[in-house]
């Protein structure tokens, strides 16, 4: 079993914040596809990360979090792009991990 984190930001590059609507139909198409989801959206984290040795980048974002049997990678990688069309992103972070439920 894997679980999957999606990092998805709650402003475009420009600075304006993206509506309600573009994570409920993400929610929608994970839970569809995968039967259920959790996400972190009340106390959006903050990410900072050295774009060039003299800028620092912030991006204030939320997590969306599912478990899943097996990790399809190509499917995976191509859902990575749409997010980042639809966010106006270069690229969208998702990450795994093997788990094991206790």
């Amino acid at each position: 079993m894997y679980l999957v984190q999606i990092l998805l930001p709650l402003y475009n590059n420009s600075g304006q914040e993206f509506s309600s609507n573009y994570y409920s139909v993400v929610r929608k198409e994970l839970v569809d596809k995968f039967g259920g989801i959790t996400t972190y959206t009340r106390s959006p984290a903050t990410g900072l990360w050295k774009e060039k040795e003299d800028k620092t980048v912030k991006d204030d974002i939320v997590i969306f979090e599912l478990m899943v049997q097996s990790l399809d990678r190509e499917w995976w990688s191509c859902y990575k792009f749409k997010l980042a069309k639809l966010f106006e992103q270069e690229v969208i972070l998702v990450r795994s991990w093997e788990v094991s439920i206790l």
